[in-house]
């Protein structure tokens, strides 16, 4: 392929090619695109790690754990104002040297919280991680498609979303183990030299990628009238909530349907890792050729891997085998989301970018906060059938929708 940029929002995106037409990929758009891979790697770690450092993070700053746990709150809900706004602000620089800037953002936030001597010193470091999380997938699909080309941009997205894989997986695990080894606060500064790979292999590789125009919120609120974005991002809601709705709350089931020890839990939920890894790859393909089908394939995936876990889940095989498959719909359903709701704003995918960002953290608190309260108030199964519920639903809404 050329390496010559395509147009910021460049209306001749095909999301139905075939195989036999997607482009090949340079050396320099490879490298351009590992760039991509390790800030996505870097910005989710860094999100992630907190899960794994909640009890010495409360006890060295001398706060309750659940207090600390607000760091994730944070942010979630700077993220979600950036996601809206970020597009607005940046105005016409260039993209390449927004990146760097978001990478450096989060380099910065990331020391102040590994070093911060006050809780709210570690919430105003955790904010401007936020900012950096949101910009970045806001602005990541657009850049994607200017660095690949409009034929391979599942495989792009799927390759940026491979660092949201493997951050889940490493985060939380390394992050405990690395916290009992030399400490909380050197596990943080960790991600600050995560960052700091990402930003210079952004510098070295990354080409000058100069806006075509600015976004005013009134461009981004406007698309939302369109009517293919409506359902793009009534999916994400519908899928990512669902998701969230059981997810959260699969160790309780595991405990108390599938009867398991927190080792073969850890086994359960290192298969649902893996899975997912297999799920984004697999996603990219089948994106470049069908979108739609992509994300309808998506949503039955997870309604048969939840439904089946409501009604075997207490036997250990079908555990492991439907957790397994969860988690490869998990890894499909950002590649598939994305590029579905790109089908409708080919013309505009800055804009379209922040609203499925804001869809997204939407999905994810809205599904934390329901499934909350179903299993304190019914039970984890009754989590797991909501989920297959609106995953079903994901399903009809993605065959309803037009063809492209």
């Amino acid at each position: 392929m050329t390496d010559t940029p395509l147009p910021l929002d460049g209306a001749a995106i095909n999301f139905g090619a075939s195989t036999s037409s997607r482009e090949s990929w340079s050396a320099k758009t490879w490298l351009a695109m590992l760039a991509m891979l390790a800030t996505s790697f870097a910005l989710v770690s860094a999100e992630f790690l907190p899960a794994g450092l909640l009890t010495p993070m409360a006890a060295d700053l001398g706060i309750s754990e659940g207090t600390a746990g607000q760091v994730v709150t944070a942010t979630a809900l700077v993220g979600a104002v950036t996601a809206l706004l970020s597009n607005v602000l940046i105005g016409t620089l260039n993209r390449k040297l927004v990146l760097l800037g978001l990478s450096a953002l989060a380099i910065v936030s990331n020391l102040l919280s590994a070093y911060a001597t006050e809780f709210w010193l570690l919430l105003l470091g955790r904010a401007g991680l936020g900012i950096a999380l949101s910009a970045f997938w806001a602005l990541s699909m657009a850049v994607v498609v200017r660095l690949v080309g409009t034929k391979s941009m599942g495989r792009g997205v799927a390759m940026v979303s491979l660092g949201v894989s493997l951050a889940t997986i490493a985060a939380p695990s390394m992050g405990a183990l690395i916290s009992d080894w030399i400490g909380w606060r050197h596990a943080t500064a960790i991600t600050a030299g995560l960052a700091g790979f990402a930003l210079l292999l952004q510098l070295i590789s990354l080409p000058s990628l100069p806006a075509s125009a600015g976004n005013s919120l009134g461009d981004v609120l406007g698309l939302m009238r369109r009517r293919g974005v409506q359902l793009g991002m009534l999916a994400i809601l519908m899928l990512m909530a669902g998701h969230m709705t059981g997810s959260v709350y699969v160790r309780p089931f595991l405990e108390q349907v599938t009867s398991l020890s927190t080792g073969m839990i850890a086994l359960v939920l290192g298969g649902f890792g893996i899975a997912a890894v297999v799920g984004t790859v697999l996603a990219g393909r089948l994106a470049d050729i069908d979108a739609r089908k992509t994300l309808a394939l998506t949503g039955g995936i997870m309604a048969l891997a939840a439904l089946a876990l409501v009604l075997w889940g207490a036997s250990l095989a079908a555990a492991f085998v439907f957790v397994a498959l969860w988690g490869l719909a998990f890894g499909m359903a950002p590649v598939a989301l994305q590029a579905n709701l790109s089908r409708s704003a080919p013309d505009a995918l800055e804009s379209a970018g922040s609203l499925m960002v804001v869809s997204f953290q939407v999905a994810i608190t809205l599904g934390a906060l329901v499934g909350g309260y179903i299993v304190d108030t019914y039970s984890a199964t009754a989590n797991m059938t909501l989920t297959a519920i609106l995953a079903a639903l994901t399903l009809l809404l993605a065959l309803s929708q037009r063809k492209a």
